[in-house]
């Protein structure tokens, strides 16, 4: 299975020169809690991810202003970022090298597809494991007492 079969697609994306205030605000209209930081317009390349243990941490406890401070200056870099047609197999090693939980889904150009959580691994592991314990239990003898 690949990544781009398991992310998510809708991805709640922020500008480098934006402030934090404003991404934080699309992060909690939202509901979310990771911006992947785009060079340009809508549809343009990864440069950066911002979170909001990096809004609390690199912003907020660092003293800075979130009206007057961007994104770029808090966002986590380089951007990890997979292929849409990784295996899943491939791509957890690759999370564990770079000791994130998340990797920015590409697709043709290097353009943003998705992103790919653990979360989205242990899900499809969970669903997985479940079909199998179900054809076990469907396959076992029934023998009368």
């Amino acid at each position: 299975m690949s990544t781009g079969t398991l992310c998510s697609r809708v991805v709640a994306t922020a500008a480098p020169d934006e402030s934090i205030r404003v991404a934080a605000r699309r992060m909690a209209k939202n509901d979310v809690g990771t911006l992947v930081v785009l060079e340009g317009a809508a549809g343009g390349r990864p440069v950066g991810v911002v979170t909001d243990r990096d809004v609390a941490m690199r912003c907020t406890a660092a003293g800075l202003d979130p009206d007057d401070t961007p994104i770029r200056e808090i966002m986590s870099q380089p951007v990890h970022t997979v292929g849409e047609y990784v295996a899943v197999a491939d791509a957890l090693p690759r999370m564990a090298r770079s000791g994130t939980r998340r990797l920015v889904v590409t697709g043709e150009e290097g353009r943003l597809v998705g992103i790919f959580s653990l979360d989205d691994a242990l899900d499809s592991l969970a669903q997985q494991a479940t079909a199998v314990g179900q054809l076990l239990a469907h396959q076992q003898p029934h023998i009368p007492a």
